[in-house]
């Protein structure tokens, strides 16, 4: 009897010991999948889990600048190491409608509706310039229309989105020459239908960007552009906006994304060719075409952006926040927007750390 309950003993204690050898071999396996998996993630050391959403929606613009040319040479989600959702928009309004309703995290808006967005609340902030506008946005005029100057305006269809900078400059235009806006029919129209209605022959003129306006010059003139404005004064810019609660969540994700734009920079400085040919792809025209284009367009450095002119510092904001204030109180005057807030409001809009740390 003793000798069977000791046999007894003996099994069990073996099939205990080994139940408890396989749960160990167990975790030890799913504890070395974990640590495959983590270190596969793009960016991380494999040690921790790096912060990031599941997807970045970025709202971008069809504009020839370094935007565009990281997106043509397919090098944002390998940069920002998550799935990248691009969205397509026709102007700025658009965008700021898009971030309203929390659809995007990063978009391109022009500084007009940009100074509209903050003027009404919207939750983002300028971490970024794409580039300064010049003769890339033009007031160009049918060669039938007879007209030959600003003041040749009166009585005319000229089209522009509204609460663009291409609609702040047309008006600030008409300002300059002593022409009243009420004088002239300002149609609001998005690019698309700017150019069915000049292929049409609704409109007399438009005020747009690059490519719609490369299009419209086929058959037409410039009166005037950003550029010869800009000398005036009356300075415009595409800027690169961030969803604050993204930024705050995902700061990381931000300052990858202005190496992104410094890389692409770099690109077009030290081979233009190479920018052009991509740019050319992205848009549908040629390398020549694009390369003209961009040429059109002022690009900035992340160190540039930094100066007093723009950006300033994280302890003293340069003077972009008076050329948005000043934008938006241009819009008051001429009733785009009803009201414009304080100096600080826009200040707390600029955000140059994102800058300041992708140049470390």
């Amino acid at each position: 009897m003793k000798l069977r309950i000791w046999k007894l003993l003996l099994a069990v204690t073996l099939i205990t010991a080994l139940t408890f050898q396989l749960t160990g071999c167990g975790k030890s396996e799913d504890s070395s999948n974990t640590t495959e998996e983590t270190s596969s993630i793009p960016g991380s050391s494999g040690e921790q889990k790096e912060n990031k959403p599941d997807v970045v929606n970025i709202g971008f613009q069809v504009i020839p600048n370094g935007e565009i040319l990281a997106k043509a040479k397919g090098w944002y989600e390998s940069e920002l190491g998550v799935k990248v959702n691009f969205k397509q928009f026709d102007s700025g309004r658009d965008v700021n409608t898009a971030f309203a309703s929390n659809s995007i995290d990063f978009g391109l808006v022009g500084s007009a509706p940009t100074s509209v967005g903050i003027s009404r609340g919207i939750a983002y902030e300028v971490f970024w310039i794409h580039d300064v506008i010049g003769a890339a946005e033009s007031l160009a005029v049918k060669n039938s229309s007879n007209i030959n100057s600003i003041k040749d305006l009166a009585g005319k269809k000229i089209a522009t989105p509204f609460a663009s900078t291409a609609h702040y400059s047309l008006l600030n235009a008409l300002k300059l020459e002593g022409v009243n806006p009420a004088d002239v029919k300002i149609l609001d129209m998005q690019p698309p239908d700017i150019l069915a209605a000049w292929q049409r022959g609704d409109i007399d003129g438009a005020y747009v960007w690059q490519p719609t306006l490369g299009k419209l010059l086929e058959d037409g003139k410039v009166i005037t552009d950003s550029s010869k404005l800009a000398e005036q004064g009356i300075i415009t810019a595409d800027f690169g906006l961030v969803s604050k609660s993204f930024a705050e969540k995902y700061p990381d994700i931000v300052v990858k994304y202005i190496k992104l734009q410094q890389k692409a920079y770099d690109l077009y400085n030290s081979n233009p060719d190479e920018a052009a040919e991509a740019l050319g792809k992205e848009l549908n025209i040629d390398k020549d075409e694009a390369l003209k284009q961009t040429k059109e367009l002022v690009w900035l450095s992340g160190k540039e952006q930094l100066s007093d002119k723009y950006f300033g510092s994280s302890s003293n904001i340069g003077d972009l926040a008076k050329t948005l204030k000043s934008t938006a109180d241009f819009l008051v005057e001429q009733k785009s927007i009803e009201t414009a807030p304080d100096l600080e409001e826009f200040k707390k809009a600029i955000n140059p750390k994102f800058i300041e740390e992708a140049l470390k």
